[in-house]
């Protein structure tokens, strides 16, 4: 089988092999398991991967593009007069493709999107890793790439995998979930919510993931005589930001920022810990949530994407809202009940280990 894959995923070059975000290259390598030949455009750089990024495992074509940028004028300019050359090498490799695989959102992803609807009798599938709620406030491009990929005359032979389970929907958008843990990895974990109660944030340490709001959340605990505490795992450009906070905080032996572990690490952490706290502006699959929650640690998130759904509506964890004075009451009603707390994280584990890369391998299959 000819795969084609069309992704805005910027891929850095090092060594002769090709590096991208581990999540995302974690998951195309078990498809890529399935297919005898490979193509993948995407935007490249030449640099060594960064903390997080792993390398395809198997041999494959790269069509490399210039990344797309409409934010600016000078950018989106210059964007303009690349969009010809790129639209011709989508359609030049899905003319060669017998499975056509798109990337979304994205601005490339876009592109893709549009061509694929010159090619009906195609088999496609996409993976929309962003958020698939009809009601949620995005750019035009993501609202676009969702109205194509509904419409099932524009769109055809084709399956939509989205996070979550909406409702209304065309027959080819497909509920899924991403796997991060094997089936050998399941085991029980007893959580006793005494002592000091162990929060954590594990994410990129931008503005979307919010991590100073969660600071401030396990901070505003403490204040009210919670003996908690909070490691943060994760690089990005707050990062100095927050270590200033933390400096200045009256309790900042609380709080440790503990960068970027490996999965290993990170999976130890997940036991020991009672709590994560991911108050995210926006999100797809929360790759974080579904993690802790497969060893028992109870989400504590804003209700974006299919967040409320993963954790059964507040059944086995806790929707919060991004007011951290709001958010502080309803975490602090949840605490005084230890009973309810151990219902909870075994709901998590129960919910979360279902979805193993066993049971993702074997999805993805079906798929092709």
């Amino acid at each position: 089988m000819k795969f084609a894959i069309i992704t805005y995923i910027e891929h850095s070059a090092f060594k002769g092999n090709l590096f991208s975000y581990e999540p995302y290259i974690s998951e195309m390598n078990i498809w890529l398991k399935h297919v005898n030949e490979v193509k993948v455009l995407a935007p490249k750089i030449e640099r060594k991967p960064l903390p997080g990024e792993i390398a395809y495992s198997q041999d494959l074509n790269f069509v490399e593009v210039s990344p797309l940028n409409f934010t600016k004028l000078r950018d989106a300019l210059r964007s303009v007069v690349r969009l010809p050359g790129i639209v011709f090498e989508i359609f030049r490799i899905f003319r060669e493709a017998d499975h056509i695989h798109l990337r979304c959102p994205g601005n490339i992803s876009l592109l893709g999107c549009i061509v694929q609807i010159f090619f009906p009798k195609k088999q496609k599938t996409v993976k929309y890793a962003g958020n698939w709620d009809p009601d949620s406030d995005q750019p035009l491009s993501y609202r676009l790439q969702k109205w194509i990929l509904k419409n099932r005359f524009l769109s055809r032979n084709i399956k939509v995998l989205v996070y979550g389970k909406w409702k209304n929907q065309s027959a080819n958008i497909v509920p899924f979930f991403t796997a991060s843990f094997s089936k050998e990895d399941i085991i029980p974990v007893s959580k006793e919510f005494d002592g000091t109660l162990k929060f954590i944030f594990v994410g990129s340490l931008t503005e979307g993931k919010r991590p100073l709001l969660a600071i401030k959340i396990v901070e505003r605990l403490i204040f009210n005589g919670v003996n908690a505490s909070l490691k943060i795992y994760g690089n990005g450009v707050l990062l100095d930001e927050l270590k200033n906070y933390i400096k200045n905080s009256k309790f900042s032996e609380a709080f440790s920022i503990e960068g970027f572990i490996n999965k290993n690490e990170l999976k130890q952490s997940y036991k020991e810990s009672h709590f994560l706290i991911l108050p995210s502006r926006s999100e797809g699959w929360p790759k974080a949530v579904a993690e802790a929650m497969f060893f028992g640690c109870i989400p504590i998130a804003t209700n974006v994407s299919c967040v409320s759904w993963m954790m059964g509506e507040g059944e086995r964890g806790v929707v919060i809202p991004a007011d951290p004075d709001k958010a502080i009451n309803i975490i602090l009603d949840k605490l005084k009940n230890r009973d309810t707390l151990k219902a909870m994280s075994a709901g998590a584990q129960k919910w979360s280990q279902q979805y193993t890369l066993e049971r993702f391998e074997t999805e993805i299959r079906k798929f092709l």
